[in-house]
């Protein structure tokens, strides 16, 4: 091969990626339009191969273009990266807040029928308290009403273990709750009436023992995260089966991917919310040198903190709608 008549014929090449190279090292990759992101690649991969041919005829145009592609590297695929990661970012700033206030409808009827459930068997465990006995383990049953105690206390000296169990077993109810909506919603709705049967018979059975304000401080902290993360899994749920059982105008194929890609950015915020919510219950919950008024207030502050999270840019979205009408 002729290196002089080789080099002059791919020279511009190289320079129109160093070009580019240096307006992204200077500005940013967003500064670069689409087309030139794509010439950008483009040029990179052809560089790259000029770079296997010069490594066997020139040692200095090897050089060269080993610097050439080291940045093109750090540009197209780092660069990406960090787009990626910048996508991440924006998603939980304002992207998971926006879909929650979309599927709030959704969301709210998760946890009404998660507190209907609680209510009715928190009245039904009052009325009749054998029917505790059906609900929570008679392990709990003894300890509560026999000692006088909570079990909380088992978690104490144990926490990294207790944590990480408590989010795999609540990673797991919450994407059955998710995933039960390709059941028409059935398992969905088992798992949150299920579950809120279950606090509320145990609700009944800590305050017929005088143990209510102990158990409510030891709930507050993480509940205040876990339990709405579960309300979220309920509402992914409804979502799926609102797609299977009334499509409207869609097919029912694209319905499942229209409400089945709400329904997954909805997981995403469930899982990083039951990872904080597993690490509170490990560490901080059932630890007896926290006060129990501090729980409660530190449950308080973070349900507040959630609250506000996800009502972010509700104000502006209203205040554009009534200018609108």
């Amino acid at each position: 091969m002729d290196l002089r008549r080789w080099t002059a014929r791919r020279e511009s090449s190289w320079n129109d990626l160093d070009r580019l190279l240096q307006q992204a090292e200077r500005r940013g990759l967003k500064s670069l339009t689409a087309a030139e992101i794509h010439q950008l690649a483009s040029l990179y991969r052809a560089v790259s191969g000029d770079l296997a041919r010069a490594q066997q005829i020139s040692p200095r145009l090897t050089q060269e273009l080993q610097s050439l592609t080291t940045r093109g590297y750090a540009q197209v695929y780092q660069g990406l990266r960090r787009q990626e990661w910048e996508a991440v970012r924006q998603f939980y700033q304002s992207g998971f807040p926006a879909v929650v206030q979309q599927c709030a409808g959704y969301i709210v009827l998760a946890t009404a029928l998660f507190v209907l459930a609680a209510l009715v068997a928190w009245w039904y465990s009052w009325r009749d308290p054998s029917f505790i006995e059906l609900m929570v383990p008679s392990s709990i049953i003894r300890q509560v009403r026999d000692r006088q105690e909570l079990w909380m206390g088992s978690i104490v000296g144990v926490e990294p273990y207790a944590a990480s169990n408590i989010m795999v077993n609540n990673l797991k109810v919450s994407f059955a709750a998710a995933a039960g909506g390709i059941t028409a919603g059935l398992a969905t709705v088992y798992i949150l009436l299920l579950n809120g049967i279950n606090i509320g018979a145990i609700a009944a059975l800590v305050g017929q023992n005088n143990l209510a304000f102990p158990f409510w401080a030891f709930v507050f902290p993480h509940g205040a995260l876990e339990l709405p993360a579960i309300f979220l899994a309920g509402g992914a749920g409804l979502l799926l089966a609102r797609a299977l059982l009334f499509p409207g105008p869609l097919r029912r194929v694209d319905a499942l991917k229209r409400y089945g890609t709400q329904a997954a950015q909805l997981m995403y915020g469930v899982v990083p919310l039951l990872v904080i919510a597993g690490i509170i219950e490990g560490f901080f919950s059932p630890n007896p040198a926290v006060p129990d008024l501090l729980k409660y207030v530190a449950g308080m502050g973070l349900f507040a903190a959630l609250v506000g999270y996800c009502s972010q840019g509700r104000a502006n979205v209203m205040g554009r709608g009534s200018q609108r009408s």
